[in-house]
């Protein structure tokens, strides 16, 4: 409770910390995707622990949570006029600055979810900042991205090559 965007991103993070120990592993590959609170995840783990994750793909994601859902975004966090700090310290948006790896961020336009204006907002952070990411823009997508012949192959496309790309086996 209150904790959305810190707790699950510390877990998910210490758990990385301990895998990195594995002589097998390479440190300077490891990425993260998620869609939807998995993209809000990947976004959450790429800025906040710039030093574990090289490489996210981050689908669907809220990047503030002021600006998600209250049905959802209340019943685990609270009110924001009660607890804005907690709203904040639970945004990607907030942690933008600190990106040093290698984003994709993915949206329908059209999501009525997640609303377009996570990104927007989430672009003009990462602007402000000087930092690199690429972004692909779904028209009139909704939150499943799957409207328009062609939409799911190129999706998959897209981000299985900017994996490639990025964190190649």
């Amino acid at each position: 409770y209150r904790n959305i965007g810190r707790i699950n991103i510390q877990d998910q993070a210490m758990a990385a910390q301990e895998i990195l120990k594995w002589d097998f592993v390479d440190p300077d590959r490891i990425a993260v995707w998620g869609w939807s609170g998995g993209g809000t995840a990947t976004l959450n783990l790429m800025f906040q622990y710039p030093d574990i994750y090289k490489t996210g793909i981050a689908i669907a994601a809220v990047a503030n949570q002021l600006t998600y859902d209250n049905i959802y975004q209340e019943r685990f966090m609270g009110l924001p006029q009660e607890n804005m700090e907690d709203f904040v310290n639970g945004s990607p948006i907030t942690y933008a600055k600190n990106l040093t790896g290698n984003l994709l961020i993915i949206h329908g336009t059209g999501d009525d979810n997640v609303h377009y204006q996570n990104v927007e907002m989430l672009i003009n952070e990462l602007v402000k900042h000087n930092r690199k990411f690429q972004v692909m823009p779904y028209p009139n997508r909704t939150h499943g991205i799957y409207e328009g012949e062609g939409t799911l192959s190129h999706l998959v496309t897209l981000y299985t090559d900017f994996l490639k790309t990025n964190c190649p086996p």
